[in-house]
Parts: structure tokens; C-alpha cells; sequence
């Protein structure tokens, strides 16, 4: 059985001036820096150390993952975020609230559907599922992790809020994808 911890990065500059990104790229913050060292000292205080990592081809993803742990990683274009087309860098107030227009509003703007994200991702994973590692450490993006657990453990959650960053999932895999815990980190002291 594999264990499969999926981690959201930590955050960009991009977050915190509430703009879109999905295919294009901002730098961690500072803040987000230290929301990944929180993420490392969680895996540290509850013994898990990872055989391999697997990362979005991001440079915020990749970022993070560097300083969670320093395993061997495979970069994955399957794992980058949903592409928003031309929304992408504008506020995130354009972003619809309402789930059944999500799911396709941004392919009129040359972005992908959920339901594309989802396929890409489902073709990254199930390489991962297929390799000889155990326990193994992703990291991807906010709306990738927030669809996989409305198409795999909720189809009807409904997320008030972006996911924050350095959520992370917890699955097992055993021949199906078991969804185990969600933990958010309190990042009230940095």
C-alpha cells in the first residue's frame, strides 16, 4: 500500500494580491516560505519521511517542495494547475462562485474545463500509483486539490474559500485511491 500526501504550495505573491494563476507563475513570499517550513516540521514531528517526491512543473511548487524535504523528485506537467487562458494574472474575483460554472467557464476564455484538469491529473497520478515508492510526497495547486476531492471523496463539498496553502491530503492507495485526512496547518505565529 502506497501513502500519498498532496500538499498545495505555499503562497505567492500572486495570492496574496488575490490574482489568478494557473499555468502562469509568481514566486513564494516569505510567508509562504515559512508555510512550507511549517509543512516540514508537521512531516518531522509525525516521522514520515518520504521515498520520492513528485512535483508540478511550477516554480511555486517546486520551490516548496525544496523546502520540505530534500528526497529525489519527479517534475510532472501533469500536476500544474488548472489553466485559467486569458484570466490568468487578473484578480480572482472574476473566478464564478457558483460550482456548476466553474466546472467550464474558463474554456470560452481558452482555459481548461475541470473535467480536462481532472483527466490530465488522473494521467499523472496513475503513473504514480504505478511506481515501486511507498510513501511519497506531492505537491500541486489549490484548484487540482479541491476538484480531486470533490471527484473522489465529496462530489457535493462545497469550498467557502480558496484551500489554503500547505493543506495537504492524505491518501492510501491500494488498487483505489482511499482519502485518509485533511490537514491544515495554524500559521498564527509567523
Amino acid at each position: 500500500m502506497k501513502k500519498i500526501y498532496v500538499i498545495r504550495h505555499g503562497e505567492t505573491l500572486f495570492n496574496r494580491y488575490h490574482m489568478m494563476q494557473g499555468s502562469c507563475d509568481s514566486p513564494l513570499t516569505k510567508t509562504g516560505k515559512k508555510q512550507a517550513l511549517k509543512a516540514k516540521e508537521y512531516f518531522e514531528k509525525n516521522n514520515i519521511v518520504f521515498d520520492h517526491a513528485y512535483t508540478s512543473t511550477s516554480e511555486r511548487a517546486i520551490d516548496t517542495l525544496e523546502i520540505i524535504t530534500d528526497v529525489a523528485y519527479t517534475r510532472m506537467k501533469e500536476l500544474k494547475e488548472m489553466d485559467f487562458g486569458r484570466l490568468e494574472g487578473q484578480r480572482d474575483i472574476m473566478c464564478p462562485n457558483d460550482k456548476s460554472k466553474f466546472d467550464t467557464f474558463f474554456v470560452e476564455y481558452g482555459g481548461e474545463s475541470v473535467y480536462d484538469m481532472l483527466k490530465r491529473v488522473k494521467s499523472g497520478f496513475d503513473k504514480i500509483f504505478k511506481s515501486d515508492y511507498e510513501k511519497i510526497l506531492v505537491v500541486t495547486h489549490g484548484a487540482v486539490m479541491m476538484n480531486l476531492y470533490r471527484h473522489i471523496v465529496d462530489k457535493n463539498y462545497k469550498f467557502d474559500k480558496a484551500l489554503g496553502n500547505c493543506s495537504i491530503f492524505e491518501f492510501d492507495y491500494d488498487q483505489k485511491f482511499e482519502f485518509k485526512n485533511w490537514i491544515d496547518h495554524d500559521f498564527s505565529d509567523i
